[in-house]
């Protein structure tokens, strides 16, 4: 059986956001957001009969205004006005309700507008599913680049090994070639300046 609904609001950069969920975890996983904004009092129920309005008739989907503005939430909203926040005027905001009661809602619009919440939450679902889907794709990709990259990378490490050892054993003959040479002429040398000194003998 869906649970019953309530709405909630927070704001969040540029706009205030609202929804109609079951839970307070069911708004935060909606919302997107990191941390828990209600033990932060940064979210909370709200119980304005334009809000509650508003949420119910769209349950499970994110409804944002302005940040601060008390304009109506809607599934797509305007950037606030920065330019009278830069010039220094202040708008004119409407005080907060106090005092408003819930709306009444009658048991077959709470249960409409939570199978609709149900439905949007299967939607946002299957949307994060098909975005991992894509993302996982890509790390796959990726991965098999790296991995090519890697293997490019090793195989010019091997031949560069192969090169670098056939090029330092030739070095090593050819240092023992040098010293066998060097060796064959100090004989070679002792023996010709022993018969030059005979011969001036």
């Amino acid at each position: 059986m869906a649970r019953k609904l309530k709405t909630f609001q927070t704001s969040l950069g540029f706009y205030d956001l609202a929804i109609a969920a079951p839970s307070m975890k069911a708004a935060l996983e909606a919302w997107g957001a990191g941390s828990n904004l209600f033990h932060q009092g940064a979210a909370n129920e709200s119980d304005d009969p334009e809000v509650v309005a508003a949420t119910m008739s769209k349950p499970g989907v994110v409804l944002k205004r302005p940040a601060g503005s008390n304009g109506r939430f809607a599934e797509r909203a305007d950037l606030p006005d920065l330019e009278d926040e830069a010039s220094g005027r202040k708008k004119s905001r409407r005080p907060e309700p106090k005092g408003h009661a819930t709306p009444k809602i009658s048991d077959q619009d709470a249960r409409k507008a939570a199978a609709e919440f149900e439905r949007e939450q299967k939607r946002r679902d299957a949307e994060r599913r098909k975005e991992e889907a894509a993302r996982e794709k890509e790390r796959a990709k990726r991965a098999k680049l790296v991995a090519k990259a890697q293997a490019t990378l090793e195989a010019a490490q091997r031949e560069h090994n192969e090169r670098s050892d056939a090029l330092h054993a030739e070095r090593a003959a050819i240092e023992k070639r040098v010293q066998a040479e060097d060796e064959r002429w100090e004989k070679e040398r002792e023996r010709l300046a022993a018969a030059l000194r005979r011969t001036r003998d």
